[in-house]
C-alpha cells in the first residue's frame, strides 16, 4: 500500500492511501482503491473496508455510480435477446424499456431507492392499464437483477413493489359486458352472411376457418398444407406466424404461444370441403406462377398471395374492418373474437370445458371460463323458456278444476 500527505485548498494536511483492488466488472480492469483521512492509520483502515467491501460482495460502487439505467437496459436486452424469446417478446421489452427509460433513464444504476421506484410505478398506474404496468414492472426487475449479477448494485429496488390496482367504477363495470367478447350467433350469422356476399379473395375460407376452429390468426396465417389431414377433417398446430412490419419476405415462424397451443383440431366437413376447394385453385395458380414469376416462394402455405409468400395477420384485421361495416355489429371485433366465439358456439353444443380448453390451446383459464360459464348459465335461464314454448298448453291447465 502506497501513503502519501496532500494539502488540501485551506491548507490542512492530509493522508492518502492507494492499492489495487480486484478487478472492475464491467471493464475487467483493475482498479486503484484511494482513501483519505486525517492520520495515515484512519487512511489505510478506510482503504482495506473499501477492499473487504469489494471481496465479500464484489459490488462495484464506482461503476454502479457511472452507469446509468438505459445503459444497463441496452445490456441485458442485448443478453435477453440471445435466450430464444420470440422477436415479439422483445419488441414488447423494449416498449417497456422506453417507458421506464423517460422516468430514469440517466439516473446512476446505484442511486434508484426502492421508494424512488414505487413513486414511478405509482404514477404510471393512471396512464396505463395495469396488465401494462405489471410487464413494465417485470422487465425492470429483470434489469435490476442483471445489475446484482454484474456487481453493480446490491440489492434490488424493485423488489417488494406493489403494482397499484385500479377499482373499477360502475360505469366501467357495466360497460365490459361478458358478451362483448364474442359475437352472438346471430351476430356470426349476419357477418358470415356478408362474406359470402361481399368477401374478397380468401376471406371466406379464412373466416369461416377461424370462426370454426377458434385458432388465432397468426396460427391460420402459419398454416402449411401438410399441416391439415384430408382424410380425418384435422388440422395440427404446430406454429405461428410472425410478421412485425408486414413486409411479406420478413416473415417469421415461431413455435406456438404456448405448450397447450399445440394441438390439432376436428374440422366440419363444409369447412374441409371449402379447404379442398381453395387448394385446387391455388395449385392452379401455383402452376402459372411458378414459371412466370422470377422469385417464387415455394413454401407450401394455405394463404398465400399469388407469388407464394404469407399473408401477415394485419391482412385479415384489413380484412374483417372492411366487411364489419357492412353490418350492424357495434362491437369492437378484431379476428381475435373469433376465438371466443368458437368457445361460445362448444358451450352452447354442450361440449365439456375440459375440451374446449384443448381445442383453442388455453392454459390460462380464466377468459375461457368466463364466456364458458356465461352461456351456460344464460342456456338454463333458457330453459324455461323452452319449456314454457313447449309444454304452454299444459300449463295453462294448472289451475283449472
Amino acid at each position: 500500500m502506497h501513503c502519501y500527505t496532500i494539502e488540501t485548498k485551506k491548507g490542512k494536511e492530509k493522508w492518502v492511501c492507494v492499492e489495487e483492488g480486484p478487478k472492475d466488472p464491467v471493464t475487467g480492469k483493475r482498479k486503484q482503491i484511494a482513501r483519505r483521512a486525517d492520520t495515515k492509520k484512519e487512511a489505510k483502515k478506510r482503504v482495506n473496508d473499501a477492499l473487504r467491501t469489494l471481496e465479500d460482495d464484489g459490488i462495484n460502487e464506482n461503476a454502479g455510480k457511472k452507469i446509468t439505467f438505459d445503459a444497463v437496459g441496452a445490456d441485458w436486452l442485448e443478453v435477453y435477446s440471445k435466450t430464444g424469446v420470440k422477436n415479439s417478446t422483445i419488441r414488447i421489452r423494449k416498449k417497456e424499456i422506453n417507458i421506464l427509460n423517460r422516468f430514469m433513464a440517466k439516473a446512476p444504476i446505484n442511486q434508484i431507492s426502492h421508494a424512488a421506484y414505487q413513486k414511478i410505478i405509482n404514477q404510471l398506474g393512471p396512464d396505463y392499464a395495469r396488465t401494462t404496468v405489471q410487464g413494465v414492472n417485470t422487465t425492470a426487475n429483470m434489469i435490476f437483477k442483471h445489475a446484482i449479477k454484474n456487481k453493480l448494485i446490491r440489492d434490488n429496488p424493485g423488489r417488494d413493489v406493489i403494482v397499484p390496482k385500479k377499482r373499477r367504477t360502475v360505469e366501467e363495470i357495466e360497460k365490459e359486458e361478458i358478451e362483448e367478447k364474442y359475437l352472438e350467433r346471430s351476430e356470426l350469422e349476419e357477418f358470415l352472411q356478408e362474406v359470402n356476399k361481399y368477401g374478397l379473395e380468401l376471406d371466406k375460407e379464412r373466416f369461416y376457418l377461424l370462426a370454426f376452429s377458434g385458432m388465432r390468426s397468426g396460427e391460420l396465417c402459419a398454416l402449411k398444407w401438410s399441416d391439415i389431414t384430408f382424410s380425418k377433417n384435422q388440422v395440427r398446430i404446430t406454429k405461428t406466424l410472425y410478421n412485425e412490419n408486414n413486409n411479406m419476405k420478413s416473415y417469421e415462424l415461431t413455435p406456438p404461444k404456448t405448450e397447450g397451443s399445440i394441438r390439432t383440431i376436428e374440422l366440419e366437413d363444409e369447412v374441409i370441403k371449402l379447404l379442398q376447394e381453395h387448394k385446387k385453385r391455388q395449385q392452379k395458380l401455383k402452376m402459372k406462377y411458378r414459371h412466370t414469376l422470377e422469385e417464387y416462394h415455394d413454401e407450401n402455405f394455405v394463404f398465400c398471395r399469388p407469388n407464394g409468400y404469407p399473408f401477415a395477420p394485419k391482412n385479415i384485421v384489413v380484412r374483417m374492418e372492411r366487411l364489419l361495416e357492412k353490418t350492424s355489429i357495434e362491437k369492437h371485433a378484431t379476428p381475435h373474437i373469433f376465438r371466443h366465439t368458437h368457445i361460445s358456439m362448444m358451450a352452447e353444443a354442450g361440449i365439456d370445458l375440459a375440451t374446449v380448453m384443448k381445442r383453442v390451446g388455453h392454459e390460462d383459464t380464466k377468459t375461457t371460463m368466463k364466456i364458458y360459464t356465461h352461456v351456460t348459465n344464460k342456456m338454463k335461464e333458457d330453459a324455461s323458456d323452452k319449456v314454457r314454448n313447449l309444454y304452454g298448453n299444459v300449463l295453462e291447465n294448472i289451475n283449472t278444476n
